[in-house]
């Protein structure tokens, strides 16, 4: 699969012996957290995955030469039971994503690094990493972080701002920026799961109360989202928004230790 990550940081692409040398008090190990599953009908599979790499190499090309930091090889497949019924969604069990997650870092520790960051680019695995990461401080003692890899696009409208997260105008910019062979311009469709401003306080997400969904619930393409308004130039200026917010928390994360108060 294509890849903007640095060769340089790469962690699979060292050997054993320059691993062990690494100062592994402060370098930061990132592991990447996607999805291969349906983004409508003008987006591929690898959605998630590509967009996950696309940001975080070019956070990784923002960091000062001396930076320790690594990302390792990604986990493409996350829990995507949203999306099933849509044919090449390939989805894990939380058991089964939860437990890669804790096989991985525990291989993380016995090699004898201190952190390790989750950099995420699917909505479906955001629960599961919270619990995890704390999980894993419990477990092992390591430093846990995570890491959102997109988060807010300048200029979207409110109502995509809120309710366009999946194969909408941020996904397709970006992906127009990076893969723009991969982008069918002429199969969008568009779909609101709800609309901003509506009465009542029951919401599909982020609300004081909500309701599981399914996609084939709510959108029949599987786009939640506007797609139309989506330009390369906005992917480009997105994507470089977003890496310049994780280069900036890679850096804090590299340098935090826990508070101990009295």
């Amino acid at each position: 699969m294509k890849t903007w990550i640095p060769p340089e940081r790469f962690l699979p692409y060292l050997t054993w012996k320059q691993v062990e040398a690494l100062p592994k008090d402060r370098t930061l190990l990132i592991l990447p957290t996607a999805a291969i599953e349906q983004h409508g009908h003008h987006l591929p599979l690898a959605t998630d995955t590509l967009i996950n790499n696309f940001i975080l190499g070019h956070a990784l090309a923002k960091l000062p030469a001396d930076f320790p930091a690594y990302a390792l090889a990604p986990v493409c497949y996350g829990k995507s039971n949203e999306h099933l019924g849509f044919p090449g969604t390939l989805s894990t069990s939380r058991d089964t994503f939860m437990a890669t997650l804790r096989d991985l870092a525990a291989s993380v520790r016995a090699a004898g690094f201190q952190r390790l960051v989750f950099f995420n680019s699917h909505g479906g695995n955001h629960s599961l990493l919270d619990v995890m990461a704390r999980d894993l401080r419990a477990e092992f003692g390591l430093k846990m972080f995570c890491l959102y890899g997109g988060g807010p696009a300048s200029g979207v409208n409110p109502q995509e701002a809120a309710y366009g997260f999946h194969a909408g105008e941020v996904e397709t910019a970006l992906l127009l920026a990076a893969t723009p062979e991969l982008v069918h311009r002429d199969k969008y469709t568009v779909n609101y799961i709800a609309q901003v401003g509506a009465p009542g306080t029951l919401k599909p997400e982020f609300a004081y109360a909500t309701y599981a969904w399914l996609t084939r619930d709510i959108a029949p393409s599987g786009v939640m989202g506007d797609p139309n308004p989506a330009t390369a130039e906005n992917g480009w200026k997105w994507c470089d928004e977003m890496a310049t917010r994780a280069a900036a928390a890679l850096v804090e994360m590299a340098a935090f230790n826990h508070p101990v108060t009295s």
